[in-house]
């Protein structure tokens, strides 16, 4: 579809303002439960799911709705707080999810809150993903439907508080809408798909998030605190993460979003005011370090506990403070390479320059068509030989390493950068390896 087609589709949308069938009660009891899936049994094809959680009000990720819709199963609202992770009717239910395919829109932002309810797709349709590999420029829930379904949804209440209770009919309203018109979406994407002989990467790219393993936990993620790049002192290192871990557990205990306790800038401008005379030892001194950055009164609501934190961090001794860097396989910095490695700088200047191009003539978002961890990890291990197993060790899926191992091949014997390479090349960001919206 040209961008005036979409532009016009965009423009003609019809506003979707309530349920084709009505707004359903929300289902809080087993016999509601088991009515549920009794409905949706009668109905056919794929089931459109999405869930709603209190990101940025609560510690937790779990889920506090799930929407549920299939054609002639009707639409269903469950709350999933008065059954909790186990109960034998999320196990029934997910045995008749099995069935058929399950719609998603960004399906790695829901699978995991589904998961810890039982709920455990087996065959995945994810419409944002579908919407990338199709070539469209923009793969939100709302420009997708109103692009290629015509019809406009609005997202006032996507960052509301859903552990809210009882949860108000205008938010629930617009809960519903976002499955409303799911399954009609995952049509029209899986035609594009097909009409581009595309369907078949995307269909290894949904095997592959269902069968991905959870993340591993993360080594010293204290380290990931906003503004730590200013941090070089190892005392203030060592208040930085007392910081962090005490407020993780405290937010952990009350079920709170951490930041709604003390905010990472706050940390972050707390260690930055440690030094030998600095005196943080009451509200006041703690005061004058954060009014730059603007006072929050829920900063001080625990003030006793940062300040015997605070106090705690800076008696240990060099011995028990934190190292200034973590132990990590991450790459050296790209901009460094240049210098230090060139060979490998060249082979990578040419790897970007050629795989955007291949970008750009498939209509795939390069981040689609290879991470761009991977292509540092290629070029900077120069498996020349056998690029092909090295890539799908990294987790390249059978479609971008047929796409992806003939452009590294060549990149890996070039010996002087590609100069021009500046005007395609990707951000660089260089992180320990490890792995979201409407």
């Amino acid at each position: 579809m040209s961008s005036e087609a979409l532009q016009d589709s965009v423009e003609q949308a019809i506003p979707l303002l309530t349920p084709s069938a009505g707004l359903p009660k929300v289902i809080e009891s087993e016999s509601q439960f088991k009515e549920m899936i009794a409905a949706l049994r009668t109905g056919h094809g794929p089931f459109a799911l999405d869930a709603e959680r209190a990101s940025g009000y609560k510690f937790s990720a779990r889920a506090y709705l799930i929407q549920i819709k299939r054609t002639d199963g009707g639409l269903h609202l469950l709350d999933p707080i008065p059954f909790g992770p186990g109960h034998l009717l999320f196990a029934e239910l997910n045995k008749l999810l099995a069935t058929d395919e399950i719609i998603l829109h960004a399906s790695t932002q829901d699978l995991p809150c589904l998961r810890e309810l039982g709920i455990n797709p087996i065959r995945l349709f994810d419409t944002e993903l579908g919407g990338r590999l199709a070539g469209l420029p923009r793969v939100g829930l709302g420009p997708l439907l109103e692009s290629l379904v015509g019809y406009s949804l609005t997202k006032e209440h996507s960052a509301v508080d859903w552990s809210t209770r009882p949860l108000p009919i205008d938010w629930l309203n617009y809960a519903a809408l976002d499955v409303e018109l799911l399954v009609e979406l995952r049509d029209e994407i899986h035609a594009l798909l097909d009409d581009a002989n595309k369907l078949g990467w995307a269909e290894e790219e949904f095997a592959s998030i269902v069968a991905a393993p959870p993340s591993p936990p993360r080594i010293d993620p204290w380290r990931r605190t906003s503004g730590m790049h200013h941090i070089k002192k190892r005392e203030q290192l060592a208040v930085v993460k007392s910081l962090w871990e005490s407020r993780f557990q405290l937010a952990q205990e009350l079920d709170i979003s951490p930041g709604r306790l003390l905010s990472d800038v706050a940390i972050s401008t707390i260690a930055l005011a440690i030094s030998e005379e600095a005196k943080i030892g009451t509200r006041k001194e703690l005061e004058k370090i954060l009014r730059p950055i603007g006072l929050r009164s829920r900063w001080f609501e625990n003030l006793q506990r940062w300040l015997d934190v605070i106090d705690l961090a800076r008696k240990l001794s060099p011995d028990e403070m934190p190292p200034t860097r973590a132990a990590s396989d991450a790459l050296p910095p790209v901009k460094v390479w240049r210098e230090k490695y060139p060979r490998r700088y060249a082979a990578l200047t040419h790897a970007r320059h050629n795989l955007e191009l291949r970008s750009q003539e498939l209509a795939v978002p390069l981040e689609n068509i290879l991470s761009p961890e991977s292509v540092r990890r290629i070029c900077w291990n120069s498996p020349i030989d056998h690029v092909s197993s090295a890539l799908a060790e990294l987790g390249a899926r059978s479609w971008q390493i047929e796409i992806c191992a003939p452009i590294l091949e060549s990149a890996l014997r070039e010996e002087e950068p590609l100069e021009i390479q500046q005007a395609v090349e990707v951000p660089d960001v260089t992180t320990p390896a490890e792995i979201d919206p409407s």
